[in-house]
């Protein structure tokens, strides 16, 4: 059965109708949707009192070509300092959202690098969530086919309900 709550939709089960989600994990990064994900988290927080996971994922750096010629033997090269910034920067941003649960029982903050869809699963299971939050930023057609998307790949491996908004206005 479906019923809508504030824009959310849940699927209810059956042996879910007591279910309470005490282990929140919200996937967040820099993008639009992520802003909406983070409302209804907040909300689903302060109604069961949950505990709160932030976990936001930096890709590895890339090596860069910058003064690389293949044609001469030279590999490209990897800028640590590059790596570091990004880190510090997503620590910043995971901080400054932790400060906006504070209806939170508690609040953790994983700042992880790697693939954005297997650091999101491993995190959901070593923290053991009840639920998984994130946003979807809508990618059709020839763009979803390319690169795919993080959200259905998530639902289709979690070990816990995945609760998907959407970045379109209905």
């Amino acid at each position: 059965m479906l019923s809508t709550y504030t824009k959310i939709t849940f699927l209810y089960c059956t042996h879910m109708n007591n279910h309470r989600f005490n282990r929140i994990l919200l996937a967040v990064d820099d993008t639009p949707c992520t802003l909406k994900a983070i409302e209804h988290a907040k909300e689903l927080v302060r109604e069961f009192n949950s505990s709160i996971a932030l976990v936001t994922v930096v890709p590895p750096t890339s090596p860069a070509a910058y003064g690389a010629d293949p044609l001469l033997g030279q590999q490209p090269i990897i800028v640590p300092e590059v790596s570091e910034i990004q880190q510090e920067s997503a620590q910043r941003y995971l901080d400054s959202l932790g400060n906006a649960f504070e209806g939170a029982h508690e609040v953790f903050l994983f700042n992880k690098v790697g693939n954005v869809r297997d650091e999101i699963l491993n995190t959901a299971s070593e923290w053991t969530a009840d639920l998984i939050i994130m946003g979807s930023n809508g990618k059709t057609g020839f763009e979803h086919f390319i690169s795919g998307s993080v959200s259905e790949s998530v639902i289709r491996k979690a070990n816990c309900p995945v609760l998907v908004i959407p970045s379109k206005e209905e």
